[in-house]
Formats: C-alpha cells, sequence, structure tokens
C-alpha cells in the first residue's frame, strides 16, 4: 500500500495538472456515483492527508440552459480517493490517448481538463461530498504526519493519541492512521530502527517525539524519490535499512533481519527488524530461521525447467 510520501507526490502531480483549470469532461465509474458529472467546474485543488487525496472542486457556474440530469448538488465538492494496494492515479496530455472505454474494469474514475486528463486506476475508495463535509470522511484520522503545520503543537497531538494507551505496541500504534495519519509499514520499520527500538515495545517505554520526528523527516524525504530510500543509497536491496530485507544480514550490525506479525488479530502487518540494532520483546516472532525474500521457489527443485540455473 502506498505510503504518506507517496499520496503526497501524486496529489501534487495531480494539482499541477488540475488545478485552476475547468474540467472539461469527467467520469466517476464507482457505485452510486456513475451519473455525477463534473463537467464545467473548476478544479481548486489537489492535496493530501496522510493516504487520502482530496481533489476539491469549485460551485457549479449558474447555468443559462437545463442542467444535465442527475446532476449533483452545485456547492463546492469534493473528491475523495485512496489507493489501497495497487491504485494510482496518472496523467496524460488531453489527446496524447483516446478516453478509457468503458470495458476498462481497472479505471475507476477520469477527470478530464482542457489540458491534461487524469486516470484512476484500481482505487481503493472514490466518494464524492460537499467540501464543507470532508470531516465525515478524514475526520476521525490523527494528525497529518507531512502536513506544513505539522508543528510542534501538532505533533504533540499526535504524541498524545499515540501514548492514549501506554499498554500498546509502538509499530501497531504507528499503523493506526487514528493516532497519526500517514505511515505505512515501511517507515513504521524504518523509523523505529533508526531510533533502535523494538515494533513490540511498549509506547509508554518510547520517545514519541523523537520517533514522530524521525517518521517526518524520512517520508519528506521519501516525496522527493520516486522510491523509499531511508540509507541514501539506491541500489535495489540496499535502499532501506530493515523493511523488505527479511532474511539478509542487518547493514548496520550484520545480524540476520527478520520479520514477523503485528497488530490486533485479522490486522496484521508485516514489521521488520533487527534483533540485535533493536532489542526488545518479539512475542509474535516463531524463532524459526528466515531466508531471504524470494529465497523460496514455488516449483520444487525437480520439477523446474530443464534449463534452469541458479543464480
Amino acid at each position: 500500500m502506498p505510503e504518506g510520501d507517496a499520496v503526497l507526490r501524486t496529489a501534487r502531480r495531480l494539482h499541477l495538472a488540475l488545478a485552476g483549470r475547468p474540467l472539461v469532461r469527467t467520469e466517476l465509474r464507482w457505485p452510486d456515483l456513475g451519473e455525477a458529472d463534473l463537467a464545467g467546474r473548476e478544479v481548486i485543488e489537489v492535496v493530501s492527508y496522510g493516504k487520502q487525496i482530496l481533489t476539491r472542486i469549485a460551485a457549479a457556474e449558474p447555468a443559462g440552459r437545463i442542467p444535465r440530469i442527475p446532476t449533483v448538488p452545485p456547492e463546492p465538492l469534493t473528491v475523495r480517493s485512496h489507493l489501497r494496494m495497487e491504485g494510482r492515479w496518472y496523467v496524460h496530455a488531453r489527446d496524447a490517448e483516446p478516453w478509457p472505454p468503458r470495458n476498462r474494469v481497472s479505471v475507476r474514475a477520469v477527470l478530464g481538463g482542457a489540458v491534461w486528463t487524469a486516470v484512476g486506476t484500481w482505487l481503493g475508495m472514490l466518494d464524492l461530498v460537499p467540501t464543507a463535509a470532508e470531516s465525515t470522511l478524514i475526520g476521525h484520522l490523527g494528525p497529518d504526519i507531512m502536513a506544513d503545520d505539522f508543528d510542534p503543537g501538532v505533533a504533540g497531538e499526535a504524541a498524545k493519541r499515540l501514548a492514549v494507551d501506554p499498554q500498546r505496541q509502538v509499530g501497531a500504534a504507528l499503523l493506526d492512521q487514528t493516532t497519526v495519519a500517514g505511515i505505512g509499514t515501511i517507515y513504521m520499520a524504518e523509523a523505529l530502527f533508526a531510533q533502535r527500538v523494538s515494533p513490540w515495545t511498549l509506547i509508554g517505554e518510547v520517545d514519541v517525539t523523537a520517533l514522530l520526528a524521525t517518521a517526518r523527516r524520512q517520508l519528506l524525504r521519501g516525496v522527493t524519490q520516486a522510491s523509499p530510500i531511508t540509507t541514501g543509497n539506491p541500489r535495489r536491496g540496499l535502499d532501506t535499512w530493515v523493511h523488505g530485507r527479511s532474511g539478509r544480514p542487518c547493514q548496520r550490525c550484520g545480524t540476520v533481519v527478520r520479520v514477523a506479525p503485528i497488530g490486533p488479530p485479522l490486522e496484521e502487518r508485516p514489521a521488520f527488524y533487527c534483533p540485535t540494532c533493536q532489542p526488545g520483546p518479539t512475542p509474535t516472532d516463531d524463532g524459526r530461521p528466515r531466508r531471504p525474500l524470494g529465497a523460496n521457489p514455488s516449483v520444487p527443485e525437480d520439477r523446474r525447467p530443464i534449463d534452469y540455473r541458479r543464480s
């Protein structure tokens, strides 16, 4: 699932392409939204909040003709999209590609402007609400860790939310978007590694302010990169300290990096960590050896193609 840095990068790209111009043609291919027509309205801005993308659209101009039916409220509106696991928005010049056909099932939204067209594919969420009612969609979320106004006061609010239950595991608390919005499994693991804290450490034993500052710094750096690079080394496999590196040596101490689930039942997420650099509890790690990711081919040794060779 894309994390806050990728979502902010996407929102900025959509803003540059659409903001300040009217929409020429639109389609929201989503239940209950299929007939919504936003053509003729100006896009005010596109912003992110945590992992949410908010496309804010101006009120409709008074029409001198019969409005299109069915219509949407004339007040300012917000299109909320969430990428979830596979969603993405891409932008192309208005006439560079044909309008996506109706049978292209991956397309969930198309916002066609005068110059650029934005296409949302495999979106996990799509909503259309009055801008004044945005809080019904995001009001339950914690402070956006990447927001410009994430100053000491807002950071203090996030720290307070994290510390409500001092017996909660810090890794699970960071992934809870109602405490602080924008952190996913990558930056949970990388920020905790940088702070030398086990993901299963109780939140009451952690310097939450320092941890949030580290996560925010890593996320903001990620906005400027095509993919997360927390080590400073862009080479594939060396770009993160622990995330995605189970079975490989820690780049700091050489201990084998491990992975185990964290979070409440049915909502577990993978937590990568180095047991030497991040000493502390590991209650969900079964202790069995971990091989590098991808080191266990699904095809048995004796059933591989005859020309298969180990690299």
